[in-house]
């Protein structure tokens, strides 16, 4: 990636891992700007639907900006189709978007997850409009090769949402000690056939300490 690019791609740690029951999203709650914190509890990660969540990391206008025309794009096809994007075509209209805008580019890195029927799918896409399928984990954000160092272990095929949860927090955690633009608080997302549910708090602490 171009330099010029590459700076507005830190500043925070965005998690997605799939699971044998659905798909987990966790991200922390700083933003900053340069070395100034300028809100310890910005949200980065967004319910689309009941089967698809999006993180963001980058520029917060321009992350904000996908979200809103995701979310409006999913509402035009449900009155058309009677039913939700697949995380499939969310990722690919998203895709869409930032490619077009290239020479301008939305200087933001988003995942998409979530699930399609039974079939748990996680996305990467960059801010040129490249999209990757990933079929386990991935991070996105400054803190990101931190988390990667844990969740590389700590990952196993198979893993349930609900182990999955407790991983992504430990990352967070993990990348909050060592990278300056992670931090504050810690918020899991989960996507499963039950539909979107989020943690963080003493509900997080409460989820994580349950058998």
């Amino acid at each position: 990636m171009e330099p010029k690019i590459e700076k507005y791609m830190k500043g925070t740690t965005t998690i997605g891992m799939i699971c044998s029951d659905g798909v987990v999203l966790g991200v922390d709650s700083r933003a900053t700007a340069g070395n100034f914190i300028a809100s310890t509890e910005a949200r980065k990660v967004f319910k689309i639907d009941s089967n698809i969540g999006m993180t963001i990391a980058g520029g917060v206008g321009d992350a904000q900006e996908l979200v809103r025309i995701l979310k409006a794009q999913n509402e035009i096809y449900k009155m058309n189709e009677g039913r939700s994007l697949t995380p499939k075509s969310a990722s690919s209209l998203l895709s869409i978007i930032m490619q077009q805008n290239k020479m301008m580019p939305y200087m933001a890195w988003v995942m998409v997850g979530g699930l399609d029927g039974n079939t748990p799918l996680l996305y990467s896409i960059d801010a040129f409009g490249g999209s990757i399928e990933e079929s386990k984990f991935t991070s996105v954000g400054s803190g990101s090769d931190t988390a990667l160092g844990y969740i590389e272990d700590a990952y196993k095929k198979g893993i349930t949402t609900k182990e999955a949860v407790k991983i992504a927090a430990k990352a967070l955690s993990i990348a909050m000690r060592r990278d300056s633009a992670t931090g504050d608080n810690i918020l899991v997302a989960t996507i499963t056939k039950a539909g979107y549910l989020e943690y963080s708090g003493k509900d997080l602490e409460k989820f994580i300490s349950s058998k």
